[in-house]
């Protein structure tokens, strides 16, 4: 009878022993990866733990603001979203069309999104009003402002001083309009020499074609591509770029609320590593950066020819210059800085400011990742 029952207790162990041999099989981690973004992860194992956890993390989701609609300016930013650099830091960035930069530093301003790219001028305007929940700077994508005033050569208007008794048209919130005054007092002329017509942003192009005004102010990057689809050639255009006539103001800039810098230091380092990679490539083949923002506008109406004249003159204008060659991308000379901050104060009838109210250049990747990539590596635009 003692050998029966332990015959029956060994029979109870083996099975017990198989029961939890199979358990621990079927709880065995899979072999196969998961993806994130465009990037396969490695396999997930007991025997590396940090890949798990690695995978798990959920990434930091950022909000960008654009200027305006969807362009070919934004070919950085959304290169480095589709291949994958953001996610790479850690990061989900996601975007929406502005409404023009004083909008979007509203915005900005309620919290609704993380980061915008706007103007350090209307950032300024919005902390004279805010002066505690300021905006700042943390890098300058533009090098050089879009501010100009256009009109056509069969017009007459030569040179600035040729300015005198017409009719300009803008949006009244329109950027270079705002600073007029100034572009005025450095060509010598009298601001109120010129009678200003106000019309939505839109009809802005079609007023001067109609003729219903002499000239305009606004983003040559903007104009310059609508008078070209509205017939003209550059031929005819006559272009006063306020950045020639002693208003050198840096462009567009990537901007955070002081509250989210402070709270996320990393996250924005990573941000501006990210999107000055994607910069890079840019630069390096500006061809398939357009391509890439075409494929991915899904209203398909973007015209890339448009673009295409738009992302040209970023090039050689804003994106491309001696300061950058020299120092990389997203920094300032502070010289130059302080020079535009005082005009701006000046200007928008603020109170007075320095760079380090505005602008912190503390969280730039080191100078080697972002330098403009040597001519010899970039392509054509075509």
């Amino acid at each position: 009878m003692l050998h029966t029952f332990q015959k029956q207790l060994n029979r109870i162990l083996l099975i017990a022993v198989s029961t939890a041999l199979l358990a621990a099989c079927n709880s065995a981690p899979s072999t196969t990866g998961t993806t994130s973004g465009d990037k396969t992860a490695a396999p997930t194992t007991e025997s590396s733990p940090q890949a798990s956890s690695t995978d798990k993390k959920e990434k930091q989701k950022i909000r960008v603001q654009l200027p305006f609609l969807k362009q070919s300016l934004d070919a950085p930013l959304i290169w480095a979203i589709e291949k994958g650099y953001f996610a790479e830091e850690g990061l989900d960035v996601s975007y929406e069309r502005g409404f023009g930069n004083a909008d979007t530093i509203s915005k900005l301003g309620t919290g609704k999104y993380e980061i915008a790219f706007s103007d350090l001028y209307n950032a300024m305007e919005f902390n004279d009003k805010n002066p505690n929940d300021k905006i700042l700077a943390v890098a300058f994508y533009q090098n050089k402002a879009p501010f100009s005033i256009i009109t056509f050569k069969d017009k007459g208007i030569n040179t600035p001083a040729d300015l005198v008794g017409k009719k300009l048209g803008a949006p009244a919130g329109d950027g270079p309009r705002k600073l007029f005054p100034l572009f005025a007092k450095e060509v010598k002329i009298s601001p109120d020499s010129v009678t200003w017509d106000t019309m939505e942003p839109k009809l802005r192009e079609t007023f001067l074609l109609q003729g219903k005004v002499d000239a305009v102010s606004g983003f040559f990057t903007s104009v310059i591509p609508s008078l070209i689809k509205g017939g003209k050639t550059m031929d005819d255009l006559q272009i006063f770029f306020y950045s020639d006539f002693g208003l050198d103001f840096y462009g567009n800039g990537i901007l955070v609320k002081q509250d989210f810098m402070t709270k996320n230091p990393e996250a924005i380092k990573s941000f501006l590593k990210a999107y000055f990679r994607g910069m890079q490539e840019v630069v390096k083949d500006p061809s398939a950066a357009l391509d890439l923002v075409i494929s991915t506008d899904q209203s398909k109406l973007m015209d890339r020819d448009a673009e295409k004249l738009r992302l040209k003159l970023a090039l050689e204008r804003m994106y491309v210059t001696p300061e950058l060659e020299a120092a990389g991308f997203g920094g300032v000379d502070m010289k130059r800085l302080e020079k535009s901050i005082t005009q701006t104060v000046e200007g928008f009838n603020l109170k007075p400011v320095t760079s380090a109210d505005v602008f912190t250049d503390k969280f730039l990747p080191p100078k080697e990742q972002r330098m403009v990539p040597p001519a010899s590596d970039r392509k054509p635009l075509l």
